[in-house]
């Protein structure tokens, strides 16, 4: 008789790193993916945590670590040994902690398979991220117990080089204490930074003496480094210096479309808000999508004009219902407006054979499309596939061209839901340092469910149409790219905000503190 072999699981200790999701190794992102149930430290950021939920299996369970280091293994063995992978994931390193070490030595007596993902340690990944180095012999703890502190060993440490260390806010006066009493100079430079490598990563300089006062209002865990290398912070500091760092930004668009804008934003520094003002549904009736289909397929288009991701979404969704896919497309060009578009026809595996060079636009499209010639272009049609609430611009510049143009409704925009109460309270007072609109739609629809953004708050806008119709809402348009385009947009919002500094700091005093200017810029002169 043959005997099934029950399947075993396997156990990770992954080191979460100092918080900031794109610190996560290869190796530990490969085993929270693959993990069954994710045990977490509380002292694991929840932005971290959401980007490892959105990424992991669908039916995976997280739940906080609690109880003493025993409590915590059994948990572990006990899912390996139902044929689960088991994760313990911890903040920076998992050998910076001695719990996590007992932990791993429970295991360790057991016969469960297991390993051990090293992440970037807290004290010393916050230090580079304040811009902090720690040059000549350093040390750098994440720290549990501050009653197990070597203070005079510290106080070599700074003596010969740099210290930082990961400890509990509420441990800071008994670490000044320790450290005053070893011998270590009252004057010598101190950083504490909060929410290390996070969206509010706060960082004050001061000295050994001051530093339990200058850090007042902290929580949680801080890093607190000691040394040399604190003076040279004022250079070398760069998340804290982004050019939009701390800017809560209004994204208006929807969730699918978002993406991109945020991670630009988020890269700059900024804190991204989305509020969609517009749903995107199917056409009422489907009649005119499946002729223009049956059209593109018999040859019946010389061009495909795409003014939208939407409007390729809408296209592929319908050749899919049919079983067709890019090869259909055979013999018939494609244009595309702009170059998010663009990037959604390439998605699809074809190379569109115009995008405007200047004005991402129907203005700039049309100033580069080819009139009509009845010997080179034997077909004379055009499939403009498009949104219910499209202008005419582009159809009647076609037509003026001599082509013959099939405007087809491919989908229909209509108006999101009100954001909830605290967003729309916050647009009408100022809450959001600035807006980045990329369309009119957008500006017609977030004044419609939400209000007038406060006139503090900076406008951006993506082109001229965007920015006209801005301006018949009354607002005042700040920032506009020399071209219609996503990554242009923030660009130039980021440059926008370099200027704002550097004006700023160049006025005296007296003038900043009476300045008009608002948002993070200013306050960090004031």
């Amino acid at each position: 008789m043959t005997r099934t072999r029950k399947p075993v699981g396997r156990i990770a200790f992954v080191g979460a790193g100092p918080g900031d999701p794109g610190l996560l190794t290869r190796r530990a992102h490969d085993a929270l993916v693959d993990a069954d149930q994710v045990v977490y430290d509380r002292g694991v950021p929840e932005s971290l945590l959401d980007a490892v939920r959105a990424q992991a299996r669908s039916d995976a369970q997280f739940t906080p670590a609690e109880g003493a280091p025993g409590d915590v293994a059994k948990v572990l063995i006990s899912a390996a040994r139902s044929g689960l992978n088991a994760v313990h994931l911890v903040a920076g390193d998992p050998f910076g902690h001695d719990s996590v070490v007992k932990e791993v030595q429970a295991v360790a007596r057991t016969a469960a398979h297991f390993e051990v993902v090293p992440g970037v340690g807290q004290a010393e990944g916050v230090a580079t991220y304040a811009g902090v180095p720690l040059p000549g012999v350093r040390t750098a703890a994440d720290v549990e117990d501050v009653s197990t502190l070597d203070f005079d060993a510290l106080a070599a440490a700074v003596g010969r080089g740099s210290l930082a260390l990961a400890v509990d806010a509420g441990d800071l006066a008994a670490i000044r204490d320790g450290l005053l009493a070893a011998g270590v100079d009252g004057t010598t430079g101190v950083g504490v930074t909060g929410d290390g490598t996070g969206e509010t990563q706060y960082t004050t300089t001061s000295t050994v003496d001051s530093f339990v006062a200058a850090a007042l209002g902290f929580t949680g865990r801080v890093v607190l480094t000691v040394g040399e290398g604190v003076a040279q912070r004022d250079k070398l500091s760069w998340w804290e210096n982004r050019p939009l760092y701390g800017w809560k930004v209004l994204v208006p668009r929807t969730k699918e479309q978002a993406g991109a804008m945020s991670a630009r934003l988020r890269a700059y520094g900024a804190i991204p808000c989305e509020v969609p003002t517009i749903a995107v549904e199917p056409p009422r009736t489907p009649a005119q999508m499946e002729r223009a289909v049956k059209g593109l397929v018999d040859g019946r288009y010389a061009w495909v004009i795409f003014t939208s991701v939407n409007a390729v979404r809408a296209v592929w969704e319908k050749f899919a219902e049919h079983g067709l896919d890019a090869r259909h497309f055979g013999g018939v060009k494609i244009a595309c407006i702009g170059e998010a578009t663009a990037d959604a026809v390439r998605a699809f595996g074809i190379q569109p054979e115009l995008i405007p060079s200047g004005e991402q636009s129907s203005e700039g499209l049309l100033a580069e499309f080819s009139p009509h010639d009845e010997i080179l272009d034997p077909v004379g049609r055009v499939l403009l596939p498009r949104a219910d609430i499209a202008t005419e611009t582009l159809a009647a510049g076609l037509t003026e061209r001599g082509w013959e143009v099939d405007d087809v409704t491919a989908y229909r925009t209509v108006r999101a839901a009100p954001p909830p109460a605290e967003i729309r309270d916050a647009i009408k007072s100022g809450g959001f340092d600035a807006v980045l609109f990329t369309s009119s739609s957008t500006v017609r629809n977030l004044v419609g469910i939400a209000g007038k953004p406060h006139a503090r708050t900076v406008v951006a806008v993506i082109g001229p149409k965007t920015a006209e119709t801005a301006t018949e809402f009354g607002l005042r348009v700040d920032v506009q790219p020399a071209h219609a385009s996503v990554p242009d947009l923030v660009e130039a919002l980021a440059a926008y905000a370099v200027e704002l500094r550097e004006k700023l700091a160049a006025m005296p005093a007296k003038q900043r503190r009476g300045s008009k200017v608002q948002g993070p810029t200013a306050l960090r002169f004031r």
